[in-house]
Formats: structure tokens, C-alpha cells, sequence
């Protein structure tokens, strides 16, 4: 799970391209978001390595996916984001439902 967040940390700073067609358009300061989202992923990450971190770590990766949350709703309801992301309606309609394992998984670390 810690290499998961690391990695997808890294593709946020390094390409957040890649990231904006997510964002609805209320967000303000969207480049922004993505790095700070991205900033906060690698550090998650490797807190979760740490024995002394994994519970901040487990608690910061539930806020961060609550947050980000909208953007998922937003791709799937939203046919210009899908096809700029290159993802159908079903698979954005599943990544919706994917949300509910990574928060519990994430709450399973913080134990």
C-alpha cells in the first residue's frame, strides 16, 4: 500500500496534467491541489512504513481519499473528463466503489 501512494505521489508532481481533467470545475487553485495531494501521498506512504507513523499515516490516507472523493464522482458523471482520461463510464462507475476497500484497508494499517 506504501509503494502504491508513493508512486501515485510521484505521477502527481511530475505530470499533474495528467490530474486536472479530475478536478471539477468549484475547485479553485487546481495545479496547486494536485501537488499538495501529491506531496501528501509520498509522505503517507512512507509514514506507513513506519511503525511509530502507520497510524497518522492509515488517518491522513482516509481524510485525503474523502477529500478527493468529488473527483471521482465528477469522472464518472462527466463524459469530457472520461474521454480526456482515456477511462469509460464503467470503469469510473467502479473506481467510485473501489474507495470504500482503500479507506478500509487504509483504516486496517492505522490499527
Amino acid at each position: 500500500m506504501s509503494f502504491f501512494y508513493i508512486l501515485i505521489g510521484f505521477k502527481h508532481l511530475f505530470d499533474p496534467k495528467y490530474f486536472l481533467p479530475m478536478m471539477p470545475p468549484f475547485i479553485p487553485f487546481k495545479k496547486l491541489i494536485i501537488y499538495i495531494s501529491g506531496f501528501l501521498e509520498i509522505i503517507f506512504g512512507i509514514c506507513l512504513l513506519i511503525e511509530d507513523t502507520r497510524f497518522y499515516a492509515g488517518v491522513g490516507i482516509i481524510i485525503l481519499l474523502l477529500l478527493v472523493f468529488p473527483a471521482n464522482i465528477y469522472i464518472a458523471f462527466n463524459e469530457e473528463a472520461r474521454k480526456k482520461l482515456k477511462v469509460n463510464k464503467v470503469f469510473a462507475v467502479l473506481r467510485l466503489f473501489l474507495q470504500l476497500p482503500l479507506i478500509y484497508l487504509a483504516y486496517w494499517h492505522a490499527l
